[in-house]
């Protein structure tokens, strides 16, 4: 008898056939799906976080405005004897009144420099602006030219190196404060009225705030001035502070910065 090798009925090798099929093709299914809600959950994931929630945006802006609430304001005081105080103590000169008095009515993070230079004409505070614009002020108090009338120099000189010096600081961002001067009338009822007619016609044209006359209630009175009877004395210095400068310099740092005076005050003190 010849032996014939062992062969499966046609019919169930093809349904073991298709039975492997059909495996095969669950577990590709079933991957797939798998692989393709993988995808679906990163991608989620990565929009999620490359966009900053409603509490970050709230963190991020509630920590600029409080940079920008903190950030301290610098006040340059600009001129000569006057405003470097000759003749009184570094604490009894205007810019450190100031600066005393600012923080008593509630102003913070405000610093008061004072750049104020015996002797200075107009023409000499003009070529130092370089090196007194270092300290990047947000208000300018600018007073000066009564060392060129004692000298007798010609008002439109005058006038044209404190246009210089205004145009200068406004450049650089700073506000500026004009204080306006008058002189005795030993120089000639001319030349007195010319140079006091600079200051409001400066301060016209190049629209800045004008302190109509920054001695005015202390200069000529023997109580309030030195023996020179041309300087302030510490208690010119305060009246000068309160009933002509901070009336002026208020509005103006409200302007800059709402946010640096915890107790706004209503009215200055005597």
């Amino acid at each position: 008898m010849i032996n014939r090798p062992f062969r499966l009925p046609q019919r169930l090798l093809t349904v073991v056939a298709l039975t492997v099929a059909i495996a095969i093709s669950g577990c590709q299914k079933t991957h797939d799906a798998s692989n393709t809600q993988t995808d679906t959950d990163i991608q989620a994931s990565t929009q999620n976080s490359s966009q900053p929630s409603d509490t970050q945006l709230s963190q991020t802006t509630s920590t600029t405005n409080l940079a920008e609430q903190q950030a301290p304001l610098t006040i340059l005081a600009l001129g000569d004897s006057l405003t470097e105080g000759l003749g009184v103590d570094n604490n009894a000169n205007y810019p450190a009144q100031l600066q005393t008095r600012l923080q008593e009515l509630g102003y913070k993070d405000i610093k008061v420099i004072n750049s104020g230079l015996s002797g200075e004409t107009s023409t000499g505070l003009v070529n130092r602006l370089d090196w007194v614009l270092q300290t990047k002020p947000d208000i300018t108090i600018l007073t000066i030219g009564a060392n060129d009338a004692i000298r007798g120099i010609d008002v439109k000189t005058v006038e044209a190196n404190i246009r210089t010096a205004v145009k200068r600081l406004q450049d650089n961002d700073s506000v500026v404060i004009l204080g306006g001067m008058q002189i005795y009338d030993n120089l000639g009822s001319d030349y007195v009225k010319s140079f006091a007619a600079i200051y409001p016609r400066v301060a016209k044209d190049m629209n800045v705030t004008l302190i109509p006359f920054f001695l005015d209630g202390v200069g000529g009175d023997p109580k309030l001035n030195q023996a020179d009877a041309i300087h302030p004395t510490k208690e010119g210095y305060t009246l000068i502070v309160n009933n002509n400068i901070l009336p002026i310099l208020q509005p103006e740092l409200k302007k800059i910065n709402p946010s640096n005076v915890t107790n706004t005050p209503t009215e200055t003190a005597q």
